[in-house]
């Protein structure tokens, strides 16, 4: 794998860490600022607004930015809006520098993953999309418990200045590391748009807002479902955050390969898997040890799908591969947002605990659903569009292939 791989992991690395180590900062947050947790809690929200609104502004406006300087550019903004989070004198103001670190998210893993695929031979494009997205699987194993543990201890200000520091590393690696690409042909906003509108990559991202929903279901109460149901007393929780990161890497490592063989089926059997080990967790959360090998295989396959889906709406969306990247990281945040908000339905309505794990497995379920039906109309319509080097035409082999930009002879790799 070429070496400008890994900068692009660092990047990811700084960004999952911001993303999920507000989860265990919001009492301290919500004391320094004389305010509730409940309310601390919009600042979750507030990054998660800030992806949904940057991932297709951001890219659209970048399209005729060359690709490094674009990576360098969305990582800049991340590292200011890292810095002015541990700046902010008021809720308000911090509440506006979570959505401006926010903004880059979804465009930086949308031209990461496009470059990402550019930099290796044919058939190994997913597998090199899957080695960026492992720098997100370990943060939740390194990066989220240690930034949270230092937040904890020198406050939660220390952990945001440790996440712009990141960022300066990221910036200076992409610089250093990632060879010069060159924008995509400029097509237009209304042609991009038009092939971000593909029956297909619309059914792709609605199966990542199902399928992912169903994880986010479970993984938002997880820490207290671990304490209330399973026994654990508070100061485990991180360990079990921990294992779910480990599920998570290993999905990942299984992620690439696996999709390079067999996009569709990756996906089914992905799914599949998820919504049967959600079931399961209503049963083993009273178990300690079913509890965390659960936990672990819910990480393991709950991530294995997110490379697939990456994969899918970047070889259906034939003119704008970039935008569709990026529009699949919007669909993430609005699983994440709306998998919560239904768990959180169930524990209202007095469902007990446990009820997220069987809200999950029928959110997996229908975005396997969702999936099938794709497939199906794919297979019946011979829908199998894939980014062509020139004239728009599509490629009728229904296998998994790199993005390549308009004006880039196929096959024409860096590294």
């Amino acid at each position: 794998m070429p070496l400008a791989l890994l900068a692009l992991a660092i990047s990811a690395f700084g960004i999952g860490t911001t993303e999920f180590v507000m989860m265990g900062l919001l009492p301290n947050v919500a004391d320094d600022l004389g305010t509730s947790v409940p309310t601390a809690g919009y600042l979750v929200s507030a990054y998660a607004l800030g992806v949904v609104i940057g991932a297709p502004l951001l890219t659209a406006l970048g399209s005729r930015i060359p690709r490094k300087r674009m990576l360098v550019l969305l990582m800049g903004v991340f590292t200011v809006g890292n810095l002015a989070s541990a700046l902010a004198p008021t809720f308000g103001l911090l509440i506006a520098g979570r959505l401006l670190a926010g903004l880059p998210h979804g465009a930086f893993f949308g031209v990461g993953a496009v470059v990402a695929a550019r930099l290796v031979r044919e058939g190994r494009q997913a597998r090199a999309v899957a080695t960026m997205f492992l720098g997100l699987t370990i943060a939740n194993i390194i990066g989220v418990p240690a930034a949270t543990l230092l937040g904890q201890q020198l406050g939660w200000r220390s952990t945001f200045l440790i996440v712009a520091a990141i960022g300066l590393v990221a910036m200076a690696s992409l610089a250093r590391l990632i060879p010069p690409l060159p924008a995509e042909e400029r097509s237009g906003l209304g042609r991009e748009l038009r092939a971000l509108g593909n029956r297909q990559v619309l059914l792709g991202l609605l199966t990542t807002v199902f399928g992912f929903a169903g994880i986010f279901a479970v993984y938002s109460y997880l820490a207290s479902m671990m304490a209330e149901v399973t026994g654990f007393a508070a100061g485990s929780v991180p360990l079990v955050l921990a294992l779910f990161g480990i599920g998570m890497t290993l999905g990942a490592l299984a992620a690439g390969p696996l999709t390079d063989r067999a996009l569709r089926p990756t996906l089914y059997g992905s799914l599949a898997a998820l919504a049967l080990v959600l079931t399961a967790f209503h049963f083993t959360a009273q178990v300690k040890w079913a509890a965390l090998v659960t936990v672990v295989v819910i990480g393991a396959v709950g991530f294995l799908t997110t490379t697939p889906l990456q994969m899918l709406v970047m070889n259906k969306a034939q003119q704008a591969p970039t935008l569709a990247a990026a529009s699949n990281q919007s669909a993430f945040n609005l699983a994440n947002a709306g998998g919560a908000w239904v768990g959180g339905l169930a524990l209202a309505a007095g469902w007990g605990w446990t009820s997220p794990t069987l809200v999950g497995a029928v959110l997996a379920a229908l975005g396997l659903a969702v999936a099938v039906v794709a497939g199906l109309l794919d297979r019946t319509t011979h829908d199998t569009s894939r980014i062509v080097a020139r004239g728009g035409e599509a490629d009728p082999e229904p296998r998994t292939a790199a993005p390549v930009e308009a004006g880039v002879p196929a096959g024409e790799h860096l590294g």
